[in-house]
């Protein structure tokens, strides 16, 4: 039964009125909607989100929402919001995030209660680690202690556990109180849309408040969405900073996933002060690959070049980044700097390092005050690292090449020669380039691989999830491709491992009409991992499998998916992804490539510290010795 307002509107005449005006406010001022309406929880949720420009919604109904479910229907039936299907919580929260990370749409996803939302909070990781803002939607136990709800957690000593979980991820709210929806939706906004540590926001909303009357809502007074803009640094730091630029000689600049739209403010601080650029796995493109500035990927899974800079450097620049492990390699990847200046708006990001000048503010505002205190110097002060700097680039490059034209290998497994992982990921990645696609990259031995290989020449050209290291996140970001208003065409790459993660998106991409590829690289291993464990106990333990999947034959149940071998050589592979390419939906491509852990072509290499397994003893011991 749905609720009507003081003038007996109810939820299908409030939406049409919304729908036939172009909006709250002006449906309110034509007349069309009262301004306090009574309403109920749900109605009430959809309406506080639509004032802030959430019309998509994820979703995957059970009893738990089905009042919230109900609502969406009502309103999608009046062409104001949208909501798509999925088929498991964790893909569904991967799309979720891609939505809001590579194509800014704000979105919403909508879970049961129990199961579900735990699955969806396990996804949030990703945009727990990467900043990135979205709404999560949770059903949650009754309020009226009529005894224990078949799906919570039998503590009977604690109340409403789920959300304290999800308060401890990131940030929460139990909408205990229907009258409280516009402090909830206040701070939902403040977190979803905040300038520089947005996350994802969780409701909770009981059973039975969901079907509550709000009396006398009023909708003006639903919070809009956050703005709020940043300045410069204060002039002091940009003082101290500009000091330490001309005192040091070997600069980097670490871009990380902060930076990405200030590629241009980048490149004009590293060509003036002859730093060398290093991107982190979220950064790639922040400069063009053939830059004489870009030395590439550093730290973890970073490249040869990108690794020396950092290790040789005596003073770094952070550039919105968290440094996480991966990324200076546990706190060893500066072992000769004496400085750091970092530039962030975070006071806990800014000040990670020791022997800091921070400049806490808007990285391209506190750049070009940084530039301006530089006018006049002179970048072939610092020849001898620039040379050095690109020596190593070009040995990197070389190494690479020579990985690039190994012929197939013999493999113990596929008992046959098949391609090398970064022969086929090469050949992908030029493809990609070629038709304009983006490319995602799971983790893995394949993210370890791609990240060196990929030579990008803008930002969001290589999307790969490196905050939490989520296996299954690239076969799952398609899916936004079928939902974003302006797609572009994508290429999940993922090995065998990571795909059977989520491999739901088989159904969810045909169901929303996902035009892109899944390129599956099957070692029947954990690759990462199997190559970890040879490196540190000189034994692979538990990460393969002895099971040969016939994965076009797999695909081939699914109505509509176009699938195609990828073959034994490039010729093969280059002529699959051209075939996966021209289908107008989604294909998968399998290509079976060579692991071999006593092999120097397997892979690219890392050359990075990690503390991580029987490293740590050296790791921390190493750490002790860097001042920063």
């Amino acid at each position: 039964m749905n609720v009507m307002d003081g003038s007996g509107l109810s939820a299908e005449k409030h939406a049409a009125a919304i729908a036939a005006a172009g909006g709250i406010e002006a449906a309110i001022e034509a007349g069309t909607l009262a301004q306090f309406v009574d309403v109920s929880v749900s109605e009430g949720i959809v309406l506080g989100l639509l004032r802030q420009g959430v019309r998509k919604y994820l979703a995957i109904f059970g009893h738990g929402s089905t009042s919230i479910g109900d609502m969406l229907r009502i309103y999608e039936e009046a062409g104001l919001v949208k909501t798509y299907a999925f088929h498991n919580e964790v893909s569904m929260a991967h799309a979720a995030t891609t939505m809001r990370w590579l194509y800014d749409e704000p979105v919403a996803l909508v879970a049961s209660i129990g199961p579900g939302p735990l699955q969806a909070m396990a996804g949030a990781l990703t945009s727990i680690t990467n900043g990135v803002g979205l709404y999560h939607i949770y059903g949650d136990e009754t309020t009226h202690g009529e005894g224990q709800n078949f799906q919570g957690i039998p503590k009977p000593t604690e109340q409403h556990i789920f959300s304290r979980m999800t308060a401890l991820a990131s940030e929460s709210y139990l909408l205990h109180t229907p009258e409280a929806l516009r402090e909830m939706m206040r701070r939902g906004s403040a977190r979803v849309f905040h300038p520089f540590h947005a996350g994802p926001f969780f409701v909770h909303v009981p059973m039975n408040i969901q079907p509550r009357t709000i009396h006398g809502l009023n909708l003006l007074a639903l919070p809009q969405r956050m703005s709020a803009r940043l300045g410069a640094a204060s002039e002091p730091d940009l003082d101290a900073a500009a000091d330490l630029i001309r005192k040091y000689d070997r600069i980097v600049i670490k871009a990380g996933g902060g930076s990405r739209r200030h590629g241009e403010s980048i490149r004009k601080l590293a060509e003036l002060t002859g730093a060398a650029v290093i991107t982190s796995p979220v950064s790639s493109g922040i400069l063009p690959d053939l830059h004489p500035n870009n030395l590439h990927v550093g730290g973890t899974k970073g490249s040869l070049s990108g690794n020396f800079a950092m290790s040789e450097a005596d003073l770094v620049i952070v550039a919105g980044s968290r440094s996480v492990c991966q990324a200076d390699c546990s706190g060893l990847g500066y072992r000769n700097a004496k400085a750091v200046i970092n530039i962030n708006a975070d006071w806990s990001d800014v000040n990670h390092y020791n022997k800091t000048v921070a400049l806490v503010g808007d990285l391209a505002a506190s750049i070009e005050a940084l530039l301006k205190r530089l006018d006049g110097l002179d970048p072939a002060g610092r020849a001898t690292w620039t040379q050095a700097c690109q020596a190593k680039k070009k040995e990197w490059r070389e190494l690479r090449e020579t990985r690039y034209a190994v012929e197939p290998q013999y493999d113990r497994v596929w008992q046959r020669t098949v391609l090398t992982q970064p022969v086929a990921i090469k050949e992908i990645v030029d493809f990609a380039k070629a038709v304009d696609a983006v490319k995602f990259f799971d983790s893995g031995d394949v993210q370890c691989n791609a990240l060196q290989i990929c030579e990008d020449d803008r930002p969001f050209d290589t999307m790969s999830e490196g905050g939490a290291s989520y296996m299954g996140f690239a076969v799952s970001s398609l899916v936004a491709s079928a939902i974003a208003d302006k797609p572009r065409y994508s290429i999940a790459v993922s090995g065998d491992g990571a795909f059977w993660m989520n491999p739901q998106v088989l159904t969810d991409g045909m169901e929303h009409g996902v035009r892109g590829m899944i390129v599956l690289l099957d070692n029947r291993r954990m690759g990462a991992i199997s190559g970890l464990q040879a490196a540190q106990f000189g034994n692979i333990y538990a990460t393969n499998d002895a099971v040969a999947v016939d994965y076009v034959a797999l695909a081939k149940v699914i109505p509509g998916l176009s699938t195609h071998f990828g073959g034994y050589s490039r010729e093969e592979l280059l002529a699959a992804l051209k075939a996966a390419h021209s289908y107008d939906g989604l294909s998968l491509v399998h290509v079976p490539v060579y692991w071999d852990a006593g092999s120097d072509v397997s892979n690219l290499g890392s050359y990075g510290s990690w503390n991580v397994g029987n490293w740590c003893a050296d790791s921390e011991r190493e750490y002790a010795k860097v001042t920063i």
